[in-house]
Formats: structure tokens, C-alpha cells, sequence
């Protein structure tokens, strides 16, 4: 591993991107949020995801040129069709747009079909933090879980965001409904190490920690077990429901390729701002005093301090913004070659 400062990563990024057909603009907004990611420590889907980004591009499924296009609306809520553009620029189009209605009516609500993989989901959450909204987003994927009790792969891990502003840091979860998504098996396992628990099946049925097993069975573990299971099947029918647009089961038979993965998915965007319900005072006064309370909790055996969801990224954002941001010798080689 190795370590590159934050707007190198970016500059190159940006330059892959533009000798693809980017325009300048778009490609150092794609390039940011993928250097991004990696800055907060989610480097599955910031550096490691720019070469199949790039080969999602050569083989035609993302147009690079694309642009979400209203399809409908009704007051708060508005519909798109993603026209199979760059997911990430996508989702953070539909952020923004749910932030404005957000700012006109308390609550915005964006949902947008047809789009790509979104990459790091929590980037959308911390950009509603960011606009001192309250966020919520989730998308539905290909099949890439079997559901609790069956071996055969039939529900997407479906990632969802909750996120919440504070001006000392916000408070933002970003979760998949398996207990650990393909990326981070795939970190885990170019870094030689074990999952810190059970994370899914070997090919005999066995609960493992190993990456590698894992991958090889593709038998991940919802998390929660059956809720895990139960909450991705149900925002997977949201997401369909709300933008018009493919459930799993359809987005499995449209992909061009069996690795294609995010092709032609349905996503959900939500802002509240706060402001329009109560005072900033009184929010931010709510919030601090939860932090205050999960601080004041006794660590258990074997842990450090009791953190909130966020706090551990602002941390590794801090670090690598000084020392650089990690990188896999093998990619980062990868990407300067493409």
C-alpha cells in the first residue's frame, strides 16, 4: 500500500475520465466523487471501482454523455429516468434536486429509474448533511444475496443512507442489507486478513469469515439474518413502486453482461430540512446531546470508545487529507496506465 495526496487522485481521475468522452466539468465532478470515497476509507467504491467504471464505458453501458430527464411529478416528489447515465453523477443530481424541494415544501422527494451503479452510496448522504438536510437514499441492485433461508441468489444487498446534519460532524450511516457488501470482501481479502465476523456461506453451507470463500459461493449474509433479508426485498419494491422503474428480478433479466452490476436500477432520494419544523437551535441542541449520551457509554471488553455512524469517517478524512489516501499498489498502477 501505498499513499497519494487527495488532489493528485483526483487529477488523475479526472484525466482517465476526460480521454473517455467526459467533458471537463462532469469529469472532475465524477473524479471527486470517486477520490472521495476513498478520502473517508471506502476504497471499494472509490479507486479500486475506476477501472470497471471505465470498462462499464468501453462495453457501452454508461453513456457518458446522459442527463437525468423529468418524467413526472407531484409537489414534493418528482420522477426521472437516469438514461443509463454515470451513476454517481446521477444520484448526486437527484440529492440536489430533492435538497431544493426540500427547501420549498420540508420534504423533497426524488426517484429515479433506469440509472447506474451509484458507487458509494453514503457520498449523498453526507452531500444532504452538508446542505443541513436530513437524508435518506436507497437503491435497489441486481441479485447478488440469497434470501434468508434459500441458497439460491434472488434479492440485491440494496444499500440504504440515513443521515443527519450537526455542524461538529455529521451523523450519517451508509449500509448494505448484507452484512458485508462484495467490495468489502474484496478489500478484505486483497489485504490478506479475515472478516471481523461471519460475513457468508463457503460452498458446503459453512458460516466463514474468509473473503475468498465467500466470493467463490456468492452466498453473502443478510444482515440481521431474516430482517437483513425482509428490508432488502422491501426497499427493492419501493424503489420500483415510487420511480416507475425495474425491480431486482427485471434488472437481472435486462443486464448486458452477468457482471454488470447496477445496470438499469431504481433509486430513492429524500431531504427534510430541519429549519422548517424547528429552530437550528433546538435541532442542533437534540443532536449533540445523543452524542454526548453514546460518548458517556462504557466501551465494552475489547473495544475503544463508543462512536457515532460518521464519526470514524470524519476521523480517517482528517488523516488521509494529511498523510495521503491508501492505496493499492496494483490499481493505482492500473489507473495511471489507462
Amino acid at each position: 500500500m501505498s499513499r497519494v495526496p487527495f488532489d493528485v487522485m483526483v487529477q488523475e481521475v479526472k484525466r482517465v475520465l476526460v480521454k473517455k468522452g467526459f467533458d471537463d466539468d462532469r469529469a472532475e465532478e465524477c473524479a471527486r466523487l470517486f477520490a472521495e470515497a476513498s478520502l473517508d476509507g471506502v476504497y471499494s467504491h472509490g479507486l479500486n471501482r475506476v477501472p470497471r467504471f471505465v470498462d462499464y464505458i468501453v462495453e457501452g453501458w454508461v453513456d457518458i454523455h446522459a442527463q437525468p430527464t423529468l418524467v413526472g411529478g407531484l409537489g414534493a416528489v418528482e420522477q426521472y429516468d437516469g438514461n443509463l447515465g454515470p451513476g454517481n453523477l446521477n444520484a448526486k443530481f437527484s440529492m440536489d434536486r430533492a435538497v431544493t424541494l426540500a427547501r420549498e415544501n420540508g420534504i423533497g422527494v426524488v426517484a429515479i429509474r433506469n440509472t447506474n451503479h451509484w458507487m458509494r452510496g453514503g457520498s449523498y448522504g453526507w452531500q444532504a448533511a452538508d446542505a443541513g438536510c436530513i437524508g435518506v437514499c436507497w437503491t435497489n441492485t441486481e441479485s447478488c444475496m440469497p434470501p434468508w433461508g434459500s441458497k439460491d441468489r434472488r434479492i440485491g444487498n440494496n444499500p440504504m443512507v440515513l443521515a443527519v446534519p450537526r455542524k461538529e460532524g455529521h451523523l450519517v450511516l451508509d449500509m448494505a442489507m448484507s452484512q458485508f457488501s462484495y467490495g468489502k470482501l474484496e478489500v478484505t481479502r486483497l489485504k490478506d486478513e479475515l472478516l471481523p465476523v461471519d460475513g457468508g456461506f463457503d460452498n458446503e453451507g459453512n458460516l466463514t469469515r474468509v473473503p475468498a470463500e465467500i466470493e467463490a459461493s456468492m452466498r453473502i449474509l443478510p444482515a440481521g439474518y431474516w430482517k437483513g433479508s425482509g428490508l432488502a426485498i422491501m426497499l427493492d419494491m419501493m424503489a420500483s413502486l415510487l420511480s416507475g422503474g425495474l425491480s431486482t428480478s427485471k434488472v437481472d433479466k435486462l443486464k448486458p453482461a452477468p457482471h454488470a452490476s447496477g445496470y438499469g436500477t431504481s433509486q430513492i432520494f429524500i431531504a427534510f430540512d430541519p429549519g422548517k419544523f424547528s429552530d437550528d437551535y433546538w435541532s442542533e441542541g437534540v443532536v449533540d446531546e445523543l452524542v454526548r449520551y453514546l460518548h458517556d457509554a462504557e466501551p465494552a471488553e475489547g473495544h475503544g470508545n463508543v462512536s457515532y455512524p460518521g464519526e470514524r469517517t470524519i476521523q480517517t478524512r482528517r488523516d488521509n487529507l494529511e498523510k495521503g489516501v491508501p492505496v493499492d499498489d496494483a490499481i493505482w498502477k492500473r489507473v495511471l496506465e489507462l
